[in-house]
């Protein structure tokens, strides 16, 4: 398997820090058997609560003002147009997340169109779009990344490439934002996608082609590429470096995010993170870039993108569920924009 298509598989099974980038398997519903393993890890938010109280406290605090978090799914409607939803994603296998709810699996079948981050985030198609951008994944330039890291952390950084099936000669290659996407998944989800379990958008892809419902995309790989990588080079070293303190809690940090995310407490990710940053010496300023880029410029594209579906309703719209909090995520734009957007479940 080439590095490319390697890199692609990969991607197309991380959350990539916005609780899932959509991954459309567009073509044909998976054949495979879904494994009925399942990945074990425990909720860092709860220890931080029982370690740090009052880190856990502003970690907290700075969810419950956030907005907009209280549900995944939202209903969008306008005087005219038939009803849509918004659905937020999560990009794992989690059995906890893949089974649908009756209120979700209604709202599907009620829509005409589905609309997800991307159309086909298939291996095909990522590996393609990667072998267009290979200057936003590597180094070019004559940097490496071996060079910003200490020996240990570098170590670390050629475990995960060989993990993820690449050799650790490679490491010093890629750019610091491509080795935090390989450091969000566990060994556990990476070989239960592998053997064929369905992560949540797969599900919904699924339930749209049973229906006949059209999928469209809000936007291109390339595009996901270009926000991933255009975040500031040191504030994705820092990010790394935070990410590989880490790097043997993978399960944990997935189940964190579970808990989150079935908890309703969709604000706290964020400030989680930087919470787990703070207790490393790295300020929550390594995240400005992250949080411009992906949750500020990108909730925009997707809204523009959106708009022209939602004028002509009943669209599901599924989106990693850090796209809809805030006053710049999805659901507060969606009403700037004129529409009534209201919490389901």
């Amino acid at each position: 398997m080439s590095v490319f298509r390697t890199l692609a598989f990969v991607c197309c099974v991380v959350v990539a820090g916005c609780f899932g980038s959509a991954n459309v398997y567009a073509a044909e519903p998976s054949k495979k058997t879904e494994s009925a393993a399942s990945c074990h890890g425990d909720d860092m938010l709860a220890e931080l609560a029982e370690k740090a109280p009052d880190l856990f406290q502003k970690v907290q605090t700075e969810s419950r003002a956030l907005g907009n978090t209280e549900a995944v799914l939202w209903k969008i409607e306008k005087p005219g147009v038939g009803t849509s939803y918004l659905f937020g994603t999560m990009h794992l296998s989690d059995r906890r997340l893949t089974e649908l709810s009756p209120a979700v699996m209604s709202a599907i079948k009620s829509s005409k169109t589905l609309a997800l981050e991307v159309a086909d985030l298939s291996e095909k198609a990522l590996a393609d779009g990667m072998s267009k951008a290979t200057d936003l994944l590597m180094y070019s330039d004559g940097k490496n990344l071996q060079s910003q890291l200490t020996a240990d952390e570098y170590k670390i950084v050629q475990q995960v490439v060989a993990k993820s099936g690449m050799p650790g000669e490679f490491a010093g290659m890629f750019k610091p934002w491509l080795v935090n996407m390989l450091l969000a998944l566990s060994d556990c989800e990476r070989q239960k996608v592998a053997s064929g379990a369905a992560v949540l958008d797969m599900k919904i892809a699924e339930e749209a082609q049973k229906n006949k419902i059209a999928v469209v995309g809000l936007e291109s790989i390339e595009q996901q590429l270009s926000a991933l990588a255009s975040v500031p080079e040191d504030q994705q070293l820092q990010m790394l470096k935070v990410g590989l303190k880490y790097a043997d809690r993978a399960d944990d940090m997935m189940e964190t995010l579970v808990q989150m995310y079935l908890k309703r407490e969709l604000g706290a990710a964020m400030p989680f993170q930087i919470a787990l940053a703070s207790q490393h010496g790295i300020s929550a300023d390594a995240f400005e870039g992250f949080k411009t880029s992906l949750l500020v410029e990108r909730n925009a594209r997707m809204r523009d993108a959106a708009k022209s579906l939602l004028d002509k309703g009943e669209v599901f719209i599924a989106v990693g569920a850090l796209h809809l909090p805030g006053q710049t995520g999805l659901v507060a734009l969606f009403r700037e924009a004129g529409f009534t957007v209201s919490a389901v479940e």
